[in-house]
């Protein structure tokens, strides 16, 4: 009886796939997450530098124009005043940078304001110096330096980038802070979804090794069974080819004891009525001419029964094969149908030491193959072999006639099958090639008993 096979949930493909499928999204959106907030936060640091890179720009500018006007004044030389001439412009355009960088920042706008302020004070300082002393009032350029005036603009432009700077550098602290916020959650986000995808990996294994297994072993079941079928198969088969022995047998006994009591019986009664004719043409030597016609047709008639009775008898029993053999009577069965049809057939037969079952199915194939020859094939050559090698005795009957199709040998296939199956019944095989056109080959292989005949 089958195993049944366990049955697959409907819903479990879809809840594995659906499971993935949200993890697969889950991973995919922390790493979106995270980064764009890196990104966010990256930039944002971007801008820091810059607004620092500004800050440092405009105090290291006025530092230049502070050392262009104390080498000038003191000096005399023009080339102090090189770098002086571009001050006034680097300084504008970081001071735009950073009002546009800050624009719309409340708490950085009026630092920004008090450094511009302080820059244009301590430039307006330096500039006033050199045009004292370029207007020769050396005493006034040489009093104002002496001032703590420049000391203190320059401080005071100090003091407000410095301010500026420690907004930026808290600003600085809080991006990197978030980044690394960032960073910590994105980490524990893919630590969380890898974890969760290894243990639906896991569980996807686990039930998919149960539905394999289950699998393996509805196939052992099934191959147990078709084993099972196989036996259960070749012992039928076995059987039937017992009972078609059997029946071979049983038949072939039948015939013989019909052909024996056509012999006895029949041939009695056609032996006495031919005698007893003769007894009444003795008792009647002058008979009517009528009289004498009827017992000359009445001796004919019992002629004709007794050759009737031979034939029927060898048809049932051939007397050749069983007391000549096989190869005598095979060459008799020739030489009939070489009488019958002015054909010869060329023979190549060796003696093979065969059972009675065996030897009547062999005769009987050459008997139906020549049967048919004559009847259908119009054939101009006929090649009838028997060789024993191998420990079978193989027989071939090939002839060049016009042959036949397969629907023909449906329509007359039941002698064939017959024949066919009693040859496997005996352990041989028999096989039947034929084309329109292309002649008959008749081959058939019959395994020689082992032991006494």
């Amino acid at each position: 009886m089958a195993t049944p096979t366990p049955r697959r949930k409907g819903w479990r493909t879809p809840l594995a796939v659906a499971l993935g499928s949200l993890l697969a999204l889950g991973v995919l959106s922390v790493a979106e997450w995270s980064y764009q907030k890196a990104v966010d936060s990256l930039g944002s640091l971007g801008t820091r530098a810059v607004a620092r890179t500004n800050i440092q720009t405009v105090m290291r500018r006025l530092l230049d124009a502070e050392s262009a006007q104390r080498g000038y004044v003191l000096t005399g030389r023009k080339e102090y005043l090189a770098p002086y001439a571009e001050v006034a412009s680097d300084i504008g355009s970081a001071v735009d940078t950073l009002r546009t960088l800050y624009q719309n920042d409340s708490e950085v706008t009026p630092l920004v304001a008090e450094v511009a302020t302080r820059a244009l004070e301590k430039l307006s300082e330096t500039s006033e110096t050199i045009s004292l002393y370029d207007a020769g009032s050396h005493d006034a350029w040489h009093n104002l330096m002496l001032t703590d005036i420049g000391r203190e603009k320059m401080e005071a432009v100090r003091k407000a980038a410095e301010t500026l700077l420690s907004v930026e550098d808290r600003r600085v602290a809080a991006e990197r802070a978030a980044v690394y916020r960032t960073l910590e959650l994105g980490r524990r986000g893919v630590s969380i979804t890898t974890l969760l995808s290894l243990l639906w990996f896991i569980f996807f294994l686990r039930k998919n090794a149960a539905l394999l297994a289950a699998q393996q072993a509805a196939a052992r079941d099934l191959q147990a069974e078709r084993d099972a079928l196989d036996v259960q198969v070749r012992l039928r088969t076995a059987e039937l080819a017992d009972l078609n022995r059997h029946l071979q047998e049983v038949r072939e006994h039948e015939r013989g004891n019909l052909a024996r009591s056509l012999h006895d019986e029949l041939g009695a009664l056609l032996t006495s009525a031919k005698l007893d004719l003769t007894r009444l043409r003795r008792a009647l030597p002058t008979p009517p001419p009528e009289v004498s016609e009827r017992m000359n047709h009445l001796s004919s008639t019992i002629d004709q029964g007794i050759g009737l009775k031979r034939r029927v008898i060898e048809e049932l029993m051939p007397s050749a094969l069983h007391n000549l053999g096989l190869r005598t009577a095979l060459e008799i069965l020739v030489g009939e149908f070489t009488q019958r049809t002015g054909l010869a057939v060329q023979m190549n037969l060796q003696d093979a030491e065969l059972d009675t079952p065996s030897r009547n199915t062999v005769f009987q194939l050459v008997q139906e193959s020549l049967s048919n020859v004559e009847r259908h094939a119009s054939a101009q050559q006929v090649r009838l072999s028997l060789l024993a090698s191998g420990g079978e005795v193989q027989v071939q009957i090939h002839d060049n006639g016009r042959g036949f199709s397969r629907d023909s040998l449906r329509e007359v296939g039941h002698v064939w099958k017959n024949l066919r199956h009693r040859i496997e019944a005996l352990g041989g095989k028999l096989s039947v090639a034929s084309a329109p056109g292309k002649g008959t080959e008749v081959d058939a292989t019959v395994p020689i008993p082992v032991g006494p005949l």
